[in-house]
């Protein structure tokens, strides 16, 4: 068992930029491969970031490439997720999610993520 609680959302104006946090317990953190999701009213889960404890790899949705960087201290157990540039479209709720197996094979789908936060809101005003 895995837990995961994201922190850190909030209402932002566009431009600002924002850091979500995702404190993990009940695994040994460094092992684990984590993700970040989000999904936006009337819309599917999707893809943001990735990132694998093999070699520290990390995978961006295009979306978001060049704005947000994901990150962890495996120290303190925590996956972060820092977001620059926010513009309105990337109003939702996002969430951190642990990956299914030891090797990340298929970082982008949701369905290899076992374990997944409550998830934290994030709106961004025009």
């Amino acid at each position: 068992q895995v837990q995961l609680v994201e922190s850190g959302g909030g209402l932002v104006q566009a431009g600002d930029s924002l850091t979500l946090s995702c404190a993990a317990s009940g695994r040994t953190f460094v092992l684990l491969n984590m993700g970040w999701f989000r999904q936006a009213p009337g819309k599917e889960r999707e893809f943001v970031a990735a990132v694998a404890w093999t070699d520290d790899s990390t995978y961006y949705a295009d979306s978001v490439k060049g704005r947000f960087i994901i990150s962890r201290d495996n120290a303190k157990n925590t996956l972060y997720l820092r977001m620059n540039s926010l513009n309105p479209e990337d109003t939702a709720v996002y969430y951190c999610a642990k990956y299914r197996g030891s090797l990340m094979t298929m970082p982008r789908s949701p369905l290899e993520y076992e374990y997944w936060g409550q998830g934290t809101q994030v709106t961004v005003s025009s």
